[in-house]
């Protein structure tokens, strides 16, 4: 995130990404890496908004951060899932992991949909400075802790 760069820029840049990741693996199943680096990301992402961005906007935008909670609860359940399935998967040629896949991208896009056009501008308008700060230094550098997990997982 560059100091011209909005919140939601430098957040949707990540949604894509993720999204990019389980399509590529989607495109070839033999190769899990990128499947595997975008459920990471999507950890960090989750984590980076609940820590950073959630917190200071709870206040002013109670109803629609709850829905975000619960629904990173759901995505986190559905990548432990995909993650515990994956190796046996391809061992096995079997398609349901292809189906967890396209179902997970389902998930991300109904939770996306929401958050990009509701909770990312008004991060963009109303966070303080120091927080945005903050903010976009975990963008740049930042990693989730070591067992952490989603409040809702």
């Amino acid at each position: 995130m560059t100091d011209t760069d909005q919140i939601t820029d430098a957040l949707t840049r990540e949604h894509r990404a993720i999204d990019g990741g389980i399509a590529a693996f989607l495109a070839d199943t033999v190769d899990a890496t990128p499947l595997r680096e975008a459920i990471s990301a999507l950890r960090r992402h989750i984590y980076l908004e609940e820590t950073f961005l959630f917190p200071p906007l709870k206040a002013t935008m109670m109803m629609p951060i709850f829905v975000m909670l619960r629904e990173h609860g759901e995505l986190w359940r559905g990548m432990d899932e995909t993650e515990a399935r994956l190796d046996e998967a391809q061992r096995a040629g079997d398609t349901d992991i292809q189906q967890q896949c396209r179902d997970l991208l389902t998930l991300l896009d109904a939770h996306n949909s929401k958050e990009e056009p509701i909770i990312y501008p008004r991060a963009d308008a109303d966070l303080a400075p120091d927080v945005r700060a903050e903010l976009a230094e975990f963008i740049a550098i930042g990693a989730y802790p070591d067992g952490w997990a989603s409040a809702t997982a």
